[in-house]
């Protein structure tokens, strides 16, 4: 459930937290859970549910999304393993939330596609969607080189092949 708060929030001290009240919830809320129905699906879905009525009541927040204000924060990856997974972080970040979630669900917690859509309240045909479409969009910010990185230039999008200058154009 950690993983899950933690790939929803982006903030293990939020996560924690998430966990705790999702967990209390439950607890306060034993009775309506139905026997012979998936635990850990209700379970999820209590943390789901927690987080965006969380996400309701601080919308004033600042959102840092893409992890730009922690990272000056943070102090400089040591090894290699660390910089892959900050990589992938960062990936994971730049994924709409609806994609990012079913690929959290499925992929790295492990539910079915029935289990993952019961989750979020949404069809299992749009999951699948959802997981095939990040896993895509992760494998290329994953392979391609960023403009985010040191050392590229606005004419690295001119020198790209055509679909890629296309997507270039389009984020600007």
């Amino acid at each position: 459930m950690r993983a899950f708060a933690i790939s929803l929030c982006g903030n293990r001290d939020r996560a924690d937290d998430l966990v705790q009240e999702a967990l209390v919830k439950a607890w306060n809320h034993l009775d309506s859970f139905e026997e012979g129905t998936n635990l850990k699906a209700w379970l999820f879905t209590i943390l789901r549910n927690a987080y965006f009525s969380e996400l309701r009541k601080t919308k004033r927040e600042i959102a840092d999304s893409e992890g730009q204000l922690a990272a000056k924060l943070s102090v400089p990856a040591e090894q290699q393993g660390h910089l892959d997974l900050m990589d992938l972080s960062r990936a994971l970040a730049k994924l709409p939330p609806d994609q990012r979630e079913a690929l959290i669900l499925v992929g790295a917690e492990g539910f079915s596609y029935e289990d993952a859509a019961n989750i979020s309240g949404c069809a299992v045909g749009t999951v699948k969607s959802r997981v095939n479409r990040a896993r895509s969009r992760l494998n290329e910010l994953m392979t391609s080189p960023s403009s985010d990185q040191p050392g590229a230039t606005s004419t690295d999008a001119a020198d790209a092949p055509p679909r890629q200058r296309s997507r270039s154009a389009r984020a600007v």
